[in-house]
C-alpha cells in the first residue's frame, strides 16, 4: 500500500500525485512520440485509431462509466461529427472551426436524446438511444444530397496552417495531440465539483438529490459533452478512413463502443485506451486465429461476432473491473515483494525531500 503524506491543499490538488506517475506517464508520453521512427507505419496506423476510439470511450465513458446512464446509440453522435466535419472541410472551412462545429452539432443532438431520457433509465433508456441510433442512421441513408445516401462521402485530408497532413505520421501527431488535450480535460472535469456531481448520480439519484444535485441538468450535460467527444472522435474517423458511409455508424458501432469500456474497465478513464486498444487488436487475434482452426469454423460468418460476444461475456462473469481493475489486482500482488515495496519507499522519500526543498 503506497501512503501519501500531504501538507497543502496544491499537493491534494495536482494531477501527478507521487513522483512515480510523473516518470510512467513521462516515459508513456515518450514512447508514444518517438512511435512514427520505431515502429513500421501499419501499427502507427493501428495506433491512431486506438487513439481516435480512446476520445470517444473518453465520451461514453464519461456518460456510462461516471454518470451511469447506459446508451445503446452512440455511434450515432460518431456518425454527426464525421458527416459535419466531411461536409464543412468540403465547404472549404478550416480544419479547427469544422472541428469545433462537428464538436457542438454532436453536443446538441446529445441535448436532444438527453432531454426526452430524463424520465427513464436502464434498459429503457438503453431502448431509448437505441431508437435514435436507428433514426440517425437513417438520415444520413435518406439525405442524399448533404450525406451522399448509402453511396458514401470523401473526405479530404485535414489542411492547419496551410499544410496537408495527408501522411501517417503527421495524422497520428493530430490525434495524440487531441487525445492528450481531451484527457486531461476529463481528468480535470472528473476533480470539479461537475465531475463529482456526476459520480453522486452514478452512485444513487436519490441521495444526490437529496444533496441539491440538479438531476435534470447534469445528466443532461453528460449527454452534451459524451456526445461532444464523439463528435471529435468521428470527425478524426472521418479524416482517417477518407470516406465515410451510413453503414460505418450502425448499432454494431454502437455495440463496439460499449464493448470497448466495458473490457477496459468501467470508472476509468485508463479503461477508455485499453478498452480502444483491445478493440483494435481483436480482429488483429481473430484472423491469426483463424488460421489455426478447421476451414469449417475458421471461414464460417459471423465468427468475431460470436468471439466478440463470448469475450464480453467472460469479462462480465470473472472480470467486471476490465483491463484496468486486472491491472490494479497485479500491481496489490506486487506489493507483496519486498523489491517493489522498497522501490516504493524510496520514491516516496524522494517526493518528500523534493518537497521539503520547494
Amino acid at each position: 500500500m503506497r501512503f501519501l503524506f500531504k501538507t497543502s491543499y496544491e499537493q491534494d490538488i495536482r494531477l501527478a500525485k507521487h513522483g512515480g506517475h510523473v516518470f510512467w506517464y513521462g516515459l508513456l508520453c515518450l514512447a508514444l512520440l518517438a512511435a512514427p521512427w520505431v515502429a513500421p507505419e501499419y501499427w502507427v496506423a493501428q495506433l491512431t485509431f486506438v487513439l481516435i476510439y480512446g476520445i470517444a470511450g473518453l465520451g461514453l465513458m464519461l456518460l456510462a462509466g461516471f454518470t451511469g446512464q447506459f446508451s445503446l446509440g452512440h455511434a450515432a453522435f460518431l456518425g454527426v461529427g464525421a458527416y459535419t466535419q466531411a461536409v464543412l472541410t468540403g465547404m472549404g472551412w478550416p480544419f479547427a472551426l469544422a472541428l469545433a462545429c462537428s464538436a457542438g452539432l454532436s453536443a446538441a443532438a446529445g441535448v436532444v436524446v438527453g432531454l426526452p431520457a430524463l424520465r427513464v433509465k436502464g434498459i429503457y433508456l438503453g431502448i431509448a438511444t437505441l431508437a435514435f441510433g436507428f433514426i440517425v442512421e437513417e438520415i444520413f441513408a435518406r439525405w442524399e444530397s448533404v450525406t451522399g445516401g448509402n453511396s458514401g462521402k470523401t473526405v479530404l485530408s485535414p489542411q492547419i496552417a496551410g499544410y496537408t497532413l495527408d501522411s501517417t505520421s503527421a495524422f497520428y501527431f493530430l490525434c495524440l495531440a487531441l487525445a492528450v488535450v481531451c484527457t486531461l480535460g476529463i481528468v480535470n472535469l472528473l476533480r470539479a465539483p461537475t465531475g463529482r456531481a456526476f459520480v453522486a448520480i452514478r452512485d444513487s439519484e436519490i441521495s444526490a438529490q437529496s444533496m441539491g444535485i440538479h438531476l435534470a441538468y447534469y445528466k443532461t450535460l453528460s449527454f452534451a459533452l459524451s456526445a461532444a467527444l464523439a463528435g471529435i472522435a468521428g470527425a478524426l474517423y472521418a479524416h482517417k478512413m477518407q470516406f465515410i458511409s451510413p453503414d460505418q455508424f450502425s448499432i454494431l458501432q454502437s455495440i463496439d463502443l460499449l464493448l470497448m469500456i466495458v473490457i477496459g474497465g468501467l470508472g476509468s478513464v485508463h479503461g477508455a485506451f485499453l478498452g480502444a486498444a483491445f478493440l483494435i487488436l481483436m480482429p488483429q487475434l481473430i484472423a491469426l486465429g483463424k488460421d489455426m482452426l478447421p476451414d469449417a469454423i475458421g471461414q464460417a460468418p459471423g465468427l468475431q461476432a460470436v468471439v466478440y460476444g463470448l469475450v464480453l461475456i467472460a469479462f462480465v462473469l470473472f472480470e467486471p473491473l476490465g483491463l484496468y481493475g486486472r491491472w490494479l489486482k497485479i500491481r496489490t500482488w506486487l506489493q507483496l515483494f519486498p523489491f517493489y515495496r522498497k522501490g516504493m519507499f524510496r520514491r516516496q522519500k524522494s517526493f518528500q525531500k523534493s518537497e521539503r526543498l520547494k
